[in-house]
């Protein structure tokens, strides 16, 4: 059973009878579910991800004055929920941002992912964020929120990115692909230098996957997942397994070549996009000219001025 289902069944069990029975006058008022970081959230826990954080368990999530309230009772009432459920052990609750479940406020629920008790604001506070804690705030599911403000911030995470944000991390992805892949790694081989070649290309998935995600509109999740996650995206699932070949088996001479056609097949196939999108007009399928190009079109002159790899 995986993380996420054994979440909600232990809920609709134990949690929302409790819930209804010492604290019916605040029923609608509490936020349940299970997010943020791990597999578990992500629905890509197995066997192996059960060696730790992994239990039965959720999460109560509550505004500042209603913890004030009513946190400590709920908390209480919580830890006294059983220990095991359909043989698992009953996740660790704490207060702690490691920890996924029992009670928490909305905003330390969002302050160790976004910097912020909520949501992001200004253009450089959302430039700043690793995208990976932006995908970790909005993982997961919420089994209830009547009240709506976990929801709410949830949203405008998902959906909220800024325009201009978005366009300059494209620049900046697109840049950092034409450098690592498409021009560094073919002179690491021709050096002689298999391990700076892996490492070359190694940066080249890590800018290829965060871009494909972007052009998706959604946030690229904890490196280790990225590239199951990217098989389900809309645009561009089979550059999973092309960016998997490329990082796998040997980086000799002998594979010099075939792995810098799979590099240029891929840019070819995003530089396309970048055209039929609107994004860029540049005929080249170097990225480099697609990256200015679409940093051109940002209005926020402070994000226009930054170098083109930062983002």
């Amino acid at each position: 059973m995986q993380g996420l289902e054994l979440s909600r069944l232990y809920y609709e069990e134990y949690g929302a009878p409790m819930i209804h029975e010492l604290f019916g006058e605040f029923e609608s008022r509490i936020a349940v579910g299970l997010a943020g970081p791990g597999s578990d959230c992500l629905g890509f826990d197995d066997d192996v991800s059960r060696d730790h954080d992994f239990g039965a368990g959720f999460c109560l999530w509550l505004t500042d004055e209603d913890n004030e309230h009513f946190g400590f009772s709920l908390s209480r009432a919580y830890a006294k929920l059983p220990k095991m459920f359909m043989g698992f052990e009953k996740g660790r609750a704490n207060s702690l941002e490691t920890s996924r479940y029992g009670v928490k406020t909305i905003g330390d629920f969002y302050l160790p992912l976004t910097g912020r008790r909520g949501a992001p604001e200004t253009d450089f506070e959302w430039l700043n964020i690793p995208e990976y804690y932006l995908a970790a705030a909005v993982s997961g599911s919420v089994f209830k929120d009547e009240l709506g403000e976990f929801s709410a911030i949830r949203s405008q995470i998902q959906n909220g990115m800024p325009r201009d944000v978005r366009l300059k991390k494209l620049a900046a992805k697109a840049a950092l692909m034409a450098q690592s892949g498409q021009y560094n790694m073919p002179r690491c081989f021709s050096h002689g230098e298999a391990g700076a070649a892996a490492l070359a290309a190694a940066e080249f998935v890590s800018n290829t996957v965060s871009l494909v995600f972007l052009l998706n509109g959604k946030y690229a999740p904890f490196y280790k997942w990225a590239l199951r996650a990217m098989r389900s995206l809309e645009l561009f699932p089979e550059l999973a397994d092309k960016l998997t070949e490329l990082i796998t088996g040997a980086f000799s001479q002998d594979e010099a070549a075939a792995k810098c056609e799979i590099v240029e097949s891929i840019c070819s196939e995003i530089a396309d996009y970048l055209r039929k999108s609107g994004l860029s007009s540049s005929a080249s399928d170097f990225l480099e000219p697609h990256a200015y190009e679409i940093q051109n079109k940002i209005k926020n002159s402070s994000l226009r001025s930054l170098h083109i790899m930062e983002g």
